[in-house]
């Protein structure tokens, strides 16, 4: 066995090609790249996986995906699936979402209010961790703004969109964050350090864009916007604890607490439906905790095939030193999510071979991981038929393809990430 694992195969990513058929070619059948759930289609890949390799018995290839399951990386991050959706579950019950984006709109000087939108979609797409949660909060104020403005509602749906992919790539809750930080091997405050200030130019030019495009509209406020501090500081705390360093368990189970304690002062959480609303929330991370567990699974077995090895000997191959090294793991992220319609399971998929080539080219994993965050972000920002640009359609009556234009942030992440890995010598952290 000890060979064949260093002998790589391109027979051994069948399951991963299976996936990627069935899943793309329902959606295209269906015209709904949500038809095939992506449980169902790592379910089937998963069994072809177990068909490969008749030389291996099926106890051995159990032993082989019991151990995968095992790694600390795996564990953790499934853990922290779920104490981030007991977490979401609780701050939206107690109103967390609405008084903060009052809030934000309130401070936010009328002239200001496009690119308001995109800070605002920033602070709450950071602070929540989910770039979905962020639009379907977001999306009927900024039709709102439209209405009231006159301005073409797909650039005020656009700042929406920025803005929520600015959090989904940063957050510390954030389950994209939180599989690229696990599959790497590194710290979440030291992900978010290098991250942030590779996007950093790119967010600056989005507030001067959406700025100067609605620079002559004012937007006058007759609405009144009703905020609860009390209601916002269960993010400031997630968001401080997490930037400050404290153990994300401590910090997530924290702001859940919290959430809790100011959804039953205010009076939105009823004191025998505190319970309900967590396990809501750990609900709603069921999928993607089982798909990484699937995946953590079929890439145990293709890594036993030769697979993984195979793909780092076609990178080898084309590439040079930690730069190509870091050009690999950027495309190939990004490829994956317009297969996937799915940033997180693209990075779940992709994870573990970006690991071996960053040990293999010497590249930090603060800085693999802040590349896998951001391609796949990249592609789901851009994509008519991710849920992102999905939700924000339904929602306002567009289609994806009328504020795609405007989407400049995606685009503008993905030139800073070019850039970083052309200009930026890296050297492995201790």
């Amino acid at each position: 066995m000890g060979n064949e694992k260093q002998k790589g195969k391109a027979f051994a990513l069948l399951p991963i090609g299976v996936f990627l058929v069935i899943f793309l070619g329902a959606g295209i059948l269906f015209k709904d790249f949500y038809a095939m759930p992506a449980v169902v289609a790592f379910l089937i890949a998963l069994f072809v996986a177990f068909l490969q390799n008749r030389k291996v018995s099926f106890q051995k290839k159990m032993e082989v995906i019991a151990k995968g399951l095992g790694e600390e990386n795996i564990i953790t991050m499934c853990l922290i699936f779920l104490c981030a959706g007991a977490f979401s579950g609780a701050v939206t019950a107690a109103g967390g979402v609405d008084s903060t984006v009052n809030l934000g709109l309130s401070l936010i000087p009328p002239h200001f209010a496009v690119a308001g939108l995109f800070i605002i979609g920033c602070f709450i797409s950071v602070s929540m961790g989910t770039s979905v949660g962020t639009i379907t909060a977001l999306a009927p104020i900024a039709v709102g703004i439209s209405k009231q403005t006159g301005f073409s509602m797909a650039i005020c749906v656009a700042a929406v969109v920025c803005g929520a992919m600015f959090g989904d790539n940063l957050s510390m809750i954030s389950d994209t964050t939180i599989a690229a930080v696990k599959t790497q091997g590194c710290e979440m405050k030291d992900k978010f350090k290098m991250n942030f200030l590779i996007v950093l130019p790119a967010a600056i030019i989005t507030v001067v864009f959406f700025w100067f495009v609605t620079r002559n509209v004012a937007y006058d406020i007759t609405e009144n916007l009703d905020y609860n501090f009390w209601q916002v500081v269960p993010y400031l705390v997630v968001l401080i604890g997490a930037l400050i360093g404290i153990n994300v368990f401590l910090v997530l189970i924290g702001g859940t607490v919290i959430s809790l304690i100011a959804g039953v002062a205010t009076g939105n959480i009823v004191l025998a439906d505190m319970f309900t609303v967590v396990g809501d929330g750990v609900v709603s991370m069921y999928d993607i905790t089982v798909i990484s567990i699937l995946v953590a699974c079929i890439v145990s077995l293709v890594k036993m095939n030769g697979g993984i090895q195979f793909i780092l000997d076609q990178i080898k191959s084309r590439i040079h030193g930690a730069k190509g090294a870091q050009g690999g793991i950027a495309l190939l992220s990004f490829l994956v999510d317009l297969c996937t319609a799915n940033n997180t399971v693209a990075i779940v998929m992709t994870g573990p071979i970006a690991k071996e080539i960053s040990d293999e080219f010497d590249v930090d994993p603060r800085r693999s991981a802040s590349l896998l965050d951001m391609f796949t972000s990249v592609g789901q920002g851009l994509i008519p038929y991710g849920a992102q640009l999905l939700t924000a359609a339904a929602l306002t009556g567009l289609t994806p393809f009328d504020f795609m234009p405007y989407l400049i942030y995606p685009m503008l992440m993905a030139v800073c990430g070019i850039v970083a890995i052309c200009i930026r010598r890296e050297r492995k952290s201790a």
